[in-house]
């Protein structure tokens, strides 16, 4: 049932299989060599909301494609629909690819998938992908760790499962960690609320804070604040958009590269000190 196409791979291609691929956060440049060759010859693609468009474009003419988006408070899809829907298409004998914004396994409920693909004995496969954590950083000018800055870095959700709130947990597990950066996926709902519980555990009020829209796309939005104006600088932002905290916040002016011009505001000086 599987055709070949263009693009030889380097590695052997399972006939029937469900491959878990991470995408990336939306450069199409940064999928991986295995990513793109599968991809290249997969029979079936069930992608997400947060693959982006460009690299849909990389899916050949005539691969069935089946969109399972999720958003805050609006699933296309639900997740145990999802995992019986891998579970169907991989028993017709296709070569499914199970297209992932970012990586599958870093808040990409691959783990429940892969779980429920063991469970019904399907053959599987997992490709990280590159991780918005690192990647919207990068595109920004914000290395997550540096040797002056941050001895770490902790990445954290905005919500748990079914929706609850997490803020606290956040708070306190930064109260350990103080010399580590955190990076928060999918808060931006939830903001003011992070932040609040952050200060309240004694983040202090000029503690850099990045927040990063649909980061490393052409749309690539980077808006530079504080713990204590963020949720104020984040009211015209929308999902997804990262929430990078810490000292190495201060070095996104002077290692810029990448923002385009007029996508970036910022209430930090060049020097990452607070504009008047």
């Amino acid at each position: 049932m599987s055709r070949a196409r263009p693009g030889a791979c380097s590695f052997p291609v399972k006939g029937s299989c469900v491959y878990l691929v991470g995408a990336g956060p939306g450069d199409p440049g940064l999928l991986t060599v295995k990513a793109l060759c599968l991809i290249n010859r997969a029979d079936v693609v069930v992608y997400d909301r947060l693959v982006s468009d460009e690299v849909m474009q990389q899916v050949p003419a005539g691969v069935s494609r089946i969109f399972v988006g999720k958003q805050n408070g609006d699933h296309c899809m639900p997740q145990d629909e999802i995992n019986a829907l891998l579970v169907r298409l991989a028993r017709t004998g296709r070569r499914v690819v199970r297209l992932k914004g970012g990586d599958p396994f870093i808040f990409g409920r691959g783990g429940e998938e892969a779980q429920h693909l063991v469970e019904n004995r399907i053959d599987f496969e997992v490709v990280p992908g590159v991780t918005a954590a690192t990647a919207c950083a990068a595109y920004s000018g914000i290395p997550l760790t540096h040797r002056d800055f941050s001895r770490g870095v902790v990445f954290f959700t905005g919500h748990g499962k079914k929706d609850t709130p997490l803020e606290q947990e956040i708070a306190e597990h930064y109260a350990g960690n103080k010399g580590a950066t955190l990076v928060v996926y999918m808060g931006l709902a939830r903001i003011e609320a992070i932040m609040t519980a952050l200060l309240n555990q004694g983040m202090q009020e000029h503690t850099p804070v990045a927040l990063i829209e649909q980061g490393t796309t052409r749309n690539h939005r980077r808006v530079l604040t504080t713990a204590a104006t963020a949720h104020v600088d984040a009211a015209e932002l929308k999902a997804p958009t990262l929430i990078v905290i810490g000292e190495v916040v201060r070095l996104a002016k002077l290692l810029d590269w990448f923002v385009p011009a007029g996508q970036d505001a910022s209430t930090l000086d060049a020097a990452g000190q607070q504009s008047a």
